[in-house]
């Protein structure tokens, strides 16, 4: 009998894993604080809030608590571009890291998607839970929290606005990093992008569409940056591919 090898893709993807295990490592960490917390305000200073013995402080409290997680949760994409620009991306051109995995045939387009997957299957699945969670406790302690749908730190992280908001972010990093190949210019270019995209489409819905309810905003703008997205990805890939072409025609 013959030992079943791995698939092309699959080799990529496993030393993408190995390579970035600290960054996946960090994320998995993050999940785990910021699911904590949402808990514990659900489980703990909500209740408390019901049953204040300080009313004026607990209320306090646990909006405090709440809005600053919404916020650290609405701008979790600016980190993950910064990291995809950097780390992921522009390092590797950078160093000549990913030169060398395309000399051990694997191809450019192959590289680049083995990079991504492995990137955005975590980053969807975790920011998916942290969506579902946080509009969770949001909804069921509505009764105790001052806080406005439509203000920017409830409504980017409590719907699928915030997925699509890391998908963007892994494309404008992969973006940045594939135009620019270098780390930091990446880094900062990415994180820019993706900071003015939260900022455009987390601002206060009520200045702009005062007929519109929480889902239609939520719909419309995941619609438009997964549109974005796809655009950047296209843009990258085909930037990437029309490099190495030329690098190797001159070789």
């Amino acid at each position: 009998m013959t030992t079943l090898a791995l698939s092309p893709t699959a080799r990529p993807q496993r030393a993408v894993l190995r390579l970035h295990r600290p960054a996946l490592t960090l994320w998995g960490a993050f999940l785990l604080l910021a699911v904590g917390a949402l808990l514990w305000v659900h489980l703990f200073r909500a209740p408390a809030e019901r049953h204040p013995v300080d009313q004026y402080f607990v209320l306090t409290d646990v909006n405090n608590v709440m809005n600053f997680l919404g916020d650290v949760l609405s701008y979790v994409s600016t980190a993950v571009a910064a990291w995809t620009g950097s780390a992921l991306i522009g390092r590797e051109l950078e160093s000549g890291t990913a030169r060398l995995a395309w000399t051990q045939s694997v191809t450019p387009a192959r590289w680049l998607t083995a990079k991504l997957t492995a990137a955005a299957l975590p980053l969807t699945a975790g920011s998916t839970l942290l969506g579902l969670v946080f509009a969770w406790v949001w909804t069921t302690d509505q009764d105790v929290l001052v806080t406005n749908w439509s203000w920017d730190r409830v409504l980017v992280p409590a719907g699928p606005m915030s997925v699509a908001l890391v998908l963007f972010a892994l494309a404008a990093g992969t973006l940045a990093g594939v135009a620019l190949g270098r780390a930091l210019p990446a880094l900062a270019v990415a994180a820019a992008v993706t900071y003015a995209a939260r900022y455009f489409f987390g601002r206060t819905w009520d200045d702009i569409w005062p007929d519109r309810h929480f889902w239609p905003v939520q719909l419309t703008a995941t619609a438009v940056l997964l549109a974005l997205t796809a655009l950047a990805l296209a843009a990258a890939f085909t930037l990437l591919g029309r490099r190495t072409n030329i690098k190797g025609a001159a070789v």
